[in-house]
């Protein structure tokens, strides 16, 4: 076998011939290269065949895989063509993306190793800025998202935002909880950038969507409505029971104010470390934690009722439909008559958002899956000590969690 097919056999070159391979002047290792003759002429953007324009800026150089400990580079003429669709662009090539300055299989490499390991070890490992990895991860998964309709098919999907930087920097993602994959995220946290993803998904695929999981906030449901009338919307237990739990809180501190005002510092100190007692669930409270809300029971009337409603909504999600919509309607005639403001200002909120609760609870959907991702995402985002942009995370976040995170190369 001669050398040189020795060398496109180690760089895992295909559609390539290789011409010649030299050493440069720091030691590094020099491949030259040229697309065969079926990959001649062909427009970087669309592929198509092309006439030629003219040389463009001469030969150039792409980074390929290290050899061994050596650098490696492949040396090539880079022609431009005239394509009817993209004007005058540089021709492809078959071992690079188009606009790169690294090889497909050094890029690939790198996208695999962002998904599973640290920003640091990426840099050592690949020898590579991190500033360079985020355009990197940018071909990557725009390339796979256009092999790819990840919004075909949909019918169950949830929304919900996520945070990824100081700043109210917010991104809304979509979740489809078939697969419990990520197949849509933008940056935003407003009825705009929902309305872009039902754009994307399409009126007729829009249809074809049956339930939408999302939280209690105006600029989810209200696009969901209009663009998906046919789907059924099911609020987020979560949600509903974290707002009980705020309720509770606030007659918590309320009736810690009281107690200060009117002197009673033991009824103050009583009620500051019952904190936990009246969150906790019943069944994870300790001995102590139970013996803190029998007193509770007998001296603190208030406090013991908001604990009662809160525990007693969390019910409707133990019980059948039909028991959880009577328990709902007992609930909020006990809550609008509590003289409680926290507990009456909820009842209005969940009559609000009555019909998106009892269809979670029939249904039995909530965006368990979206807040797993989003805490896979707060881990990536750690793990990358953070984004100077939104494209660079999402380019990561589509390509760890929407199934496109290419293979390693050869493998």
């Amino acid at each position: 076998m001669r050398s040189i097919r020795v060398w496109a056999g180690l760089l895992g070159l295909q559609r390539t011939v290789v011409e010649d391979v030299t050493t440069g002047n720091e030691g590094e290792v020099i491949v030259a290269v040229r697309p065969s003759w079926r990959e001649r002429d062909r427009c970087g953007e669309c592929r198509r065949r092309c006439g030629r324009y003219d040389s463009g800026e001469g030969r150039r150089r792409w980074r390929a895989l290290d050899v061994g400990t050596t650098f490696c580079f492949l040396e090539a003429d880079a022609p431009r063509v005239s394509c009817r669709r993209h004007g005058v662009v540089v021709a492809a090539v078959p071992w690079a993306r188009h606009k790169a300055r690294f090889t497909r299989s050094f890029e690939d490499q790198v996208a695999w190793l962002a998904c599973n390991c640290s920003k640091t070890a990426v840099s050592l490992l690949m020898r590579v800025a991190w500033r360079s990895v985020g355009s990197i991860l940018s071909r990557v998964s725009d390339e796979a998202r256009r092999r790819v309709d990840l919004l075909d098919g949909l019918r169950r999907i949830g929304i919900d935002e996520i945070s990824y930087r100081k700043g109210q920097r917010y991104l809304t993602v979509v979740v489809d909880h078939h697969t419990g994959r990520l197949i849509w995220a933008a940056p935003g946290r407003d009825r705009k950038t929902v309305l872009q993803f039902f754009d994307a998904l399409g009126e007729e695929r829009c249809k074809q969507v049956e339930l939408v999981s999302c939280d209690m906030a105006s600029w989810i449901s209200g696009p969901i409505a209009e663009r998906c009338p046919d789907a059924v919307r099911c609020v987020d237990p979560f949600h509903v029971i974290q707002l009980a739990t705020d309720a509770l809180d606030e007659v918590r501190r309320e009736v810690w104010r009281e107690a200060r005002k009117q002197g009673n510092k033991q009824l103050a100190q009583e009620t500051k470390g019952a904190r936990f007692a009246v969150w906790k669930n019943p069944e994870n409270l300790t001995d102590g934690q139970r013996a803190k809300l029998a007193e509770i029971q007998k001296t603190n009337g208030p406090l013991y009722r908001a604990y009662l409603l809160k525990e007693q909504l969390r019910q409707i999600y133990r019980v059948s439909a039909r028991n959880a919509e009577k328990l709902l309607d007992g609930w909020l005639d006990w809550a609008r008559r509590s003289r409680l403001p926290g507990f009456v200002k909820l009842a209005r909120t969940i009559t609000e958002h009555r019909a998106g609760i009892m269809a979670a609870v029939k249904h039995g959907l909530s965006n368990a899956r979206v807040e797993q991702l989003n805490t896979q995402l707060r881990l990536i985002t750690r793990r990358a000590f953070g984004f100077h942009s939104a494209d660079a995370m999402i380019a990561l976040a589509m390509l760890k969690h929407a199934g496109l995170c290419p293979p390693l190369p050869g493998r």
